[in-house]
């Protein structure tokens, strides 16, 4: 399976906060570097290449003389607003002494929410690929709240991944695997050299928490890598800090842990649909309906809908369950929580009776629908 590493035509890189400040210390120009050198040889082998960069929140906190990471969002903003300067700085001018071009490009997780603002964001980074022009993304601190904050850049770097339908995520960490259990407590802790995303065995592995300084940890990795798998790429959990470790790792060289996808990369928009999080509502479908999606892929009619939560509109996700809660599917409603109330139980051909017009006979298409 190393293979698919070796393959991959599309990466998408994160580092993380630890490993670009020296813990906090400032940003490690000296790391950069080297990483860049490795990088620009991927430039060189025909890969393409999408950069997800920590780093704001602590190189502005080492520039405000801050030791301790603020709980204020007001006060995270401002550190990111003084560190992004710095941050986008620092990559511009180490991938300028290689003559390769990059891109700022922020976003917070409404950016990938709204289906029009995703294809921009999909638009914009595809047109930089064919450019050659390496994307350095970086969640937009500066701007987020609470509501609408990723949470953790291995998110971002999932759906980053699903964005532009990359065959690889590396996530370079401060650990140079993922482990069976927490190294830090058992000596005895094995690497996991190779695993499903989707294995279950992989969440007891994952605990410990992160850093002072990031946002994540292994938990935060894993559920990243199930993401990227979603969309038929695979993941690698590798330490930044191991001599060469990007070319290493393009060499086929068994480092770190690879988390696979058993999946073919999917059509966009399924991809969109399955590394999306904010849903606006919630149906409750009957077994019918469960077993039309799951056994005929079929589209969702009204008539099997038993129940309507939320209030969302036309085209907003939704998140599709069965009887007992259990998530079947999620997709992009035609029909706003008003209107699918009045419609649900009814067979699609009474529709224009009950709401004066019929918009569409499916209240969710299955091209518009992606299975959990």
């Amino acid at each position: 399976m190393r293979e698919q590493v070796t393959q991959a035509r599309r990466w998408v890189i994160k580092i993380g906060s630890a490993l670009l400040t020296a813990d906090g210390r400032g940003l490690d120009r000296n790391a950069m570097a080297i990483w860049v050198r490795q990088m620009v040889a991927l430039r060189e082998a025909g890969i393409d290449l999408v950069l997800v960069s920590s780093g704001a929140v602590a190189a502005g906190m080492s520039r405000l003389g801050w030791t301790q990471r603020p709980e204020r969002v007001s006060e995270l903003q401002a550190a990111a607003a003084v560190g992004q300067m710095s941050l986008i700085k620092a990559w511009e001018s180490s991938f300028a002494d290689h003559n390769e071009r990059t891109a700022q490009i922020l976003l917070t997780h409404d950016d990938l929410s709204d289906r029009k603002r995703y294809l921009n964001a999909r638009s914009t980074l595809t047109t930089l690929l064919e450019l050659g022009v390496i994307p350095v993304i970086n969640e937009n601190d500066t701007v987020a709240t609470d509501e609408i904050r990723f949470g953790d850049n291995d998110t971002l770097a999932a759906l980053v991944a699903n964005l532009v339908e990359a065959d690889l995520l590396v996530i370079l960490t401060d650990q140079d695997a993922m482990y069976d259990s927490d190294p830090r407590t058992n000596p005895a802790a094995q690497v996991i050299v190779q695993a499903r995303a989707d294995d279950p065995a992989l969440d007891a592995a994952a605990g410990g928490s992160a850093g002072a300084l990031g946002r994540g940890g292994m938990q935060t990795k894993l559920r990243a890598a199930r993401l990227a798998a979603r969309s038929g790429a695979h993941s690698m959990i590798v330490g930044g800090s191991i001599e060469r470790v990007i070319e290493r790792l393009k060499e086929g060289e068994p480092l770190g842990t690879l988390l696979t996808s058993d999946q073919c990369r999917d059509a966009a928009r399924k991809q969109w649909l399955a590394g999306h999080l904010q849903t606006r509502g919630t149906l409750t479908l009957d077994a019918g309906a469960v077993k039309a999606l799951r056994d005929g892929h079929k589209s969702l009619l009204p008539v099997g809908v038993l129940a309507v939560s939320g209030q969302f509109r036309r085209g907003e996700m939704l998140v599709c369950v069965d009887e007992r809660g259990l998530e079947v599917a999620r997709g992009l409603t035609n029909y706003n929580a008003m209107e699918t109330a009045r419609i649900m139980r009814r067979p699609s051909d009474q529709i224009a009776e009950i709401l004066g017009y019929v918009g569409d006979a499916e209240l969710i298409h299955r091209d518009n629908l992606v299975m959990s």
